[in-house]
């Protein structure tokens, strides 16, 4: 919890009077002056609105005496000789005057020496990372939209700010801009736009930023502003301790009221009461806050809670709400320093803060390893059920497969039209058919062959006939020839056409032949074809029956590892409650032995005590004469009478036996932590000879 620029003495609560023992009388005379005029400076409206002129002029690195009383010539000019001299001997009064230092800040820093001594306070005068401004404001963020998208919410009432294309905003867009650039891990966050902007109304934009740099490098603010906002957390944690220390009535009331500390000390915290309070009094913190840290956060929250704490009891919650944002606000309107004196007076111990932080880090990484393991069930679950999800939709995608493959094979075997053989049977009876007309074709082609033989004989008979000599003479036989002939001419006429008819359907048959052939090798082909189709298709069909098979067995097989995991889960959660109840147990039994040792201590300092050992002696004297009489009892009897065969001595009920007539053979002596009652137990015991 300690403060980059706290004081040794923060952890001791300091009033404005506790360091001015050690002051001289005219360093006290100054602080008083310096006290009245800074009341004096914060009620002057006119100083307020001189905020845009002096921003431009408060980037020298020393202010001497003189340029101030010419610039506020309404002030005395003892408080800025003081001040002058504060910042010319800056170096001095931090290693020398550090408890005068400390009360001049809390009795408030002039606001025209604002701007220099909080840069000295920082150590922000000369940053390498000034230099880069430029050069970060010429780059895309990707934060622009959001920062525009809330400059208009950063001190819409301020003059410096009011107007979207006013200079407020453009210089204030301009240093959150860089800064998101230069922290991309933190990059924009809405809160820090409040401390920039107080900034700017002090200083230029670049100074501005080099102190808002500064700011979260060194006083915790980066970590506040990191997105998982881990140091909130744990300053909202220190906060609730010292509210149940010192205020218990108070958070005995907000927790029954369900009033989380986060409800209204987050701003606090976020913003350092720069939306809380009005400028000139969040003004005065943030001097405090620029030399001591966070820890002026949680005096002022502790200050405020206590100087209301009458009134926050009365009320419910939404009664708390209102009174937190109406009433709170605007009490130390015209007395600062009534607040910053109550705030001074707020028990504050560093150390505490430490340890506090060592705890709540211990807390969180407990959470964490719980959230963790949590997260490993959940995840293994998730991983199982994803599996168990991907077998099932493996397995629907078989059986889609399988049933498509189903409805092809289906298909084929109808577009054949045969069951089992049958495409292979319509083929060989087409086959067969092809045969006979292909033997028709044949036989008609021999039958043609024939003719054309018959008539070539024919006409080979005519010519002879017209060539024998002896015919040749007769003119009878002459006539009779030219009619022959013309007969012949006719004949051959007729049979060079039937001949040639036949020729072309001889021709036609072969091409009907070489067409079968042809139809026959196709029938052919496409009877392998879907021979091997159906081969192909059985084959698949096996394969996504056996892949549907591996899919059940790898779904069985992570049904049952979810199950074995989910019951080992269960058993590590019986195993711990198992383990509880043993500690409990263990508790109790400790718990027990605790009051038996009471008991016993206190009887050992009775008066009863004697008379317990006199019958302890007595018992004793009685166990020795029934071995001398008896002998030894044999081991598992059932009761002292089966052996002494004296059953009226002892009673026929199991109620009226001594404790050693039964199965377990106690020991005699232990009779005599039972107390009085010893006196009954023995008086049936020499009746047993």
């Amino acid at each position: 919890m300690a403060s980059p620029a706290a004081s040794p003495d923060s952890s001791v609560p300091s009033g404005p009077t506790s360091d001015s023992e050690n002051l001289s009388p005219d360093e006290l005379e100054l602080l008083a002056k310096l006290e009245e005029q800074n009341r004096l400076l914060e009620a002057d409206s006119k100083s307020m609105r001189s905020v845009n002129g002096s921003r431009r002029n408060s980037g020298s690195s020393l202010v001497s005496s003189s340029s101030a009383s010419s610039n506020l010539g309404h002030l005395e000019e003892d408080t800025w000789i003081l001040w002058g001299r504060v910042v010319n001997e800056w170096d001095e009064w931090r290693k020398k005057k550090e408890k005068l230092l400390k009360e001049l800040i809390r009795k408030g820093i002039p606001h025209h020496f604002r701007a220099i001594v909080w840069q000295l306070l920082c150590s922000a005068t000369d940053m390498p990372v000034k230099n880069q401004y430029s050069e970060l404001l010429k780059m895309s963020s990707p934060c622009e939209k959001l920062i525009r998208r809330d400059i208009a919410r950063t001190y819409p009432e301020h003059e410096f700010f009011k107007g979207q294309d006013s200079l407020g905003q453009e210089v204030l867009f301009n240093v959150m801009k860089a800064y998101s650039l230069v922290d991309r891990e933190v990059g924009y966050c809405q809160g820090s736009a409040f401390i920039v902007g107080l900034l700017l109304m002090q200083m230029p934009e670049e100074e501005a930023f080099c102190v808002f740099v500064r700011l979260m490098q060194e006083y915790r603010l980066r970590e506040l502003f990191k997105p998982s906002m881990a140091e909130l957390g744990l300053c909202i944690y220190q906060f609730e301790y010292l509210l149940q220390e010192q205020l218990p009535e108070l958070n005995v009331h907000f927790r029954s009221q369900s009033f989380l500390t986060s409800m209204y000390a987050s701003s606090w915290f976020l913003t350092l009461f720069l939306t809380t309070f009005p400028l000139p009094v969040a003004t005065r913190v943030f001097d405090i806050f620029m030399y001591e840290g966070l820890e002026i956060v949680f005096r002022v929250g502790l200050a405020l809670l206590q100087f209301n704490q009458a009134e926050l009891v009365q009320l419910d919650m939404e009664g708390m709400s209102q009174f937190f944002q109406k009433v709170i606000p605007h009490q130390f309107d015209s007395c600062p320093d009534k607040l910053i004196l109550k705030a001074s007076q707020v028990k504050f111990n560093a150390k505490k803060m430490k340890r506090l932080e060592k705890e709540y880090a211990a807390i969180k990484n407990k959470e964490m390893e719980e959230q963790i393991e949590i997260k490993g069930d959940a995840e293994l679950v998730s991983r199982l059920q994803s599996e168990l999800q991907r077998s099932r939709l493996r397995e629907s995608e078989s059986r889609g497969q399988l049933r498509q493959l189903q409805h092809r094979l289906g298909l084929l075997e109808k577009q054949s039209a045969l069951p089992g053989e049958a495409p292979l049977l319509r083929l060989q009876e087409e086959l067969q058919a092809l045969g006979l007309r292909e033997a028709e074709a044949a036989q008609s082609l021999a039958q043609l062959q024939q003719q054309l033989r018959d008539l070539s004989d024919t006409w080979q008979d005519v010519t002879e006939l017209r060539d024998v000599p002896a015919l040749q003479g007769d003119p009878a036989l002459q006539d009779v020839t030219e009619l022959q002939d013309v007969t012949a001419l006719r004949d051959v006429t007729a049979l060079q056409r039937a001949l040639v008819a036949a020729r072309l359907r001889e021709a036609q048959a072969q091409g009907q032949l070489r067409a079968l052939r042809v139809r026959l090798l196709q029938l052919e082909t496409q009877g392998h074809l879907l021979q091997e189709q159906l081969r192909v298709t059985v084959t698949q069909a096996q394969g996504l029956q056996a892949q549907l098979s591996e899919s059940h067995r790898k779904h069985a097989e992570a049904q049952c590892k979810s199950k074995e995991e989910v019951l080992a889960v269960r058993l590590r959660e019986a195993e711990s409650l198992a383990a509880v109840a043993e500690l409990r147990q263990r508790v109790a039994e400790l718990e027990i032995q605790r009051e038996e040792g009471l008991l016993q201590g206190q009887l050992d300092h009775s008066d009863a005590a004697q008379y317990i050992r006199q019958l302890k002696g007595h018992i004793e004297e009685l166990k020795a004469e029934i071995r001398l009489l008896r002998g030894p009892l044999p081991f598992g009897a059932v009761a002292l009478g089966t052996r002494l065969g004296d059953e009226d001595s002892l009673g026929s009920s199991d109620d009226e036996l001594p404790p050693f007539a039964h199965g377990d053979i106690r020991d005699l002596g232990d009779m005599g932590d039972i107390g009085d009652s010893s006196d009954s137990e023995t008086e049936g015991t020499p009746a047993a000879p």
